[in-house]
């Protein structure tokens, strides 16, 4: 089941955490959540799975900055999230997906026990000027049934800023 608004409000600080928290962003069934001043672009073209790839941070400036079509950029929350007895997911807002841009192009499913900032894997059609602070996607959370361990992974948890894959790390497990 997925929680209510009103189910959302009652949990935080509590079951669930959203720093920083503003009820004005509760929706009847999720909780909107803001762009982060700050974007990553990869310097290649060419990415490598099982390799480190460089990035670049971008500002978003106070009048905007333009996303090229056909380019990923990762940018993330203005909030930080915690979820300790419930699975959160990430959806991108329908009025963001309206002007086509993609929020979150894949890994929109959380687990529980995340803690941290949610990186935004995001890609546009066609040039579209982009605000820090924008209301950009929605988090939503479902209870789980059953024993389960919460997620403790080193890879993203409780990370601090935008990031970006570190699948090469799985491979390097591997050897």
């Amino acid at each position: 089941m997925i929680l209510s608004g009103q189910e959302i409000k009652k949990l935080m600080g509590t079951d669930l955490v959203i720093e920083p928290y503003e009820e004005r962003l509760v929706n009847p069934n999720s909780y909107n959540l803001r762009l982060h001043h700050q974007l990553l672009v990869y310097d290649n073209n060419v990415l490598d799975m099982k390799s480190e790839n460089k990035a670049t941070m971008l500002e978003i400036p106070e009048e905007g900055l333009l996303l090229e079509k056909d380019k990923l950029y990762l940018g993330r929350t203005l909030e930080y999230t915690e979820s300790h007895k419930h699975v959160p997911m990430l959806e991108g807002r329908s009025s963001i997906g309206r002007l086509g841009l993609f929020v979150h192009v894949t890994a929109g499913f959380g687990d529980v026990g995340f803690c941290g900032f949610w990186t935004l894997e995001m890609f546009c059609v066609q040039p579209i000027r982009i605000y820090a602070g924008v209301e950009i996607c929605q988090i939503f959370y479902h209870s789980i049934e059953g024993d389960y361990d919460l997620y403790k992974s080193g890879k993203y948890q409780k990370n601090k800023g935008v990031q970006p894959s570190l699948l090469f790390k799985d491979f390097e497990k591997k050897k």
